[in-house]
Parts: structure tokens; C-alpha cells; sequence
């Protein structure tokens, strides 16, 4: 699994590219977020477009981080689900707890501007 960042108008996106299928690859995940905390970034959006595998432990990050982003003023969100992702967030129930986007676009524009 790899996860890259960028910034679109002030909004951190993290693109996670492969399978969240275990500690290893949630700790990752899991570093970047932390440190986009760290950098000041309080609005956040984790694009799994190319995500096909979320495990618990990726799970449990996720939920873990959007306490965060609460505890710093801020917001977590999800985009670009696959229909396999979309199938385990609604089965974990996490769309209740999320807000969930088509595309990283309408996720960053969900913020309003900087």
C-alpha cells in the first residue's frame, strides 16, 4: 500500500493506492494522517479511488482520525469509494459516521474555501 498527499485550497487529500489489509499498511496510513495534523492541517479528505481493501485496523484508523480531526476543529472526510470500500463502510456502518464524496473534487469543495 502507498499513500501520497497533496493540498487542494487548503484541504489535505491523502490518496491511498492499494490494499489496507493489515497493521503495517494501517500504520502508515495512520503516520500520515498524525502528521498532517502535526503540519496544522485540521480539514482532511482520504481518497480510496484506488484503495481495493480496507481491513479492521484500517477501519479502526480511520475512526481514530476522525476523532482527531473533531478533537482539532476540523473534519475528516471520504471520496472516491470503489463499490468494494463503499460495500464495507456501509456494512461497518461507517457512512453514518462520515461524509462520504464521489470525487476528491466535491469532497475539498464540501469545506468552502480557505
Amino acid at each position: 500500500m502507498k499513500v501520497t498527499t497533496s493540498t487542494h485550497d487548503g484541504v489535505i487529500v491523502l490518496y491511498v493506492k492499494g490494499r489496507i489489509s493489515g497493521h503495517d499498511e494501517a500504520d502508515c496510513l495512520d503516520d500520515k494522517l498524525y502528521a498532517a495534523i502535526g503540519r496544522g492541517h485540521n480539514r482532511a479528505v482520504v481518497d480510496l479511488g484506488d484503495c481495493d481493501w480496507i481491513s479492521s485496523a484500517g477501519i479502526r484508523t480511520l475512526i481514530h482520525h476522525y476523532n482527531c480531526f473533531k478533537r482539532n476543529y476540523g473534519e475528516l472526510k471520504l471520496a472516491n469509494l470503489t463499490q468494494k470500500i463503499e460495500k464495507i463502510v456501509t456494512i461497518t456502518r461507517l457512512a453514518q459516521v462520515f461524509d462520504i464524496y464521489e470525487s476528491k473534487d466535491e469532497a475539498v469543495l464540501s469545506f468552502g474555501y480557505a
